[in-house]
């Protein structure tokens, strides 16, 4: 066996320094570490906010007054006072569209579609002001198994700054004898909105 070196004796055996990690594996690590980091936050992001999506309740207007409940499409929202009077309950799309509804008298099934008619009529001529308005739609519903009718018209304008805009009118028969109308407008037209408003009353209860 080797002799000690004579300062091993006062310093002890000297002790190999250990190796140093190449400064290119380095940074390699920090890279990796910090893409881990960045995954991990923003997958527990992704699953609280689905997580509170799958959660949170869908938002629904009870109207006791026109005898009906009916849940809000996505970015839509429940308004205070309707627009037009009469009516006890109102959401809406922001500017784009709007649903209202009211109770209504007594309505004998075969007098469903010309109430309809003479309401849509009504509206149009309060609401819409068109230089020519279309019929777009007609037709006889079942919501929820409340029997009714609905009616749908389209205004265009002359002028180059109103854009088309749209009604649509269902009267629906309730349980105890009285109807419920409801009115939706939708300012521009559009296919879209279109089909919000008519998931909106087609899940009326």
């Amino acid at each position: 066996m080797p002799d000690k070196p004579p300062a091993a004796e006062r310093y002890g055996t000297p002790v190999r320094p250990p190796r140093r990690m190449p400064r290119w594996l380095s940074r390699l690590l920090v890279v990796v570490l910090a893409f881990i980091s960045a995954g991990t936050v923003i997958g527990a992001v992704v699953l609280t906010v689905l997580g509170r999506a799958e959660s949170e309740p869908p938002r629904v207007v009870d109207d006791l007054l026109a005898g009906v409940s009916y849940a809000l499409p996505p970015d839509w929202s429940e308004g205070v006072v309707a627009p037009v009077t009469g009516f006890t309950s109102v959401a809406a799309h922001g500017d784009l569209a709007t649903v209202m509804a009211r109770p209504g008298d007594p309505v004998d099934p075969p007098n469903l579609r010309s109430t309809v008619i003479d309401l849509t009529d009504l509206y149009a001529r309060l609401l819409l002001h068109g230089d020519d308005v279309e019929v777009v739609d007609d037709h006889a519903v079942t919501v929820n198994g409340r029997p009714g009718h609905t009616r749908a018209v389209r205004a265009e304008y002359h002028d180059v700054v109103n854009e088309p805009a749209f009604i649509r009118v269902t009267l629906l028969t309730r349980p105890d004898g009285k109807s419920t109308v409801m009115l939706a407008l939708a300012h521009p037209d559009a296919p879209a909105t279109r089909a919000e408003i008519d998931a909106l009353i087609s899940g009326v209860h």
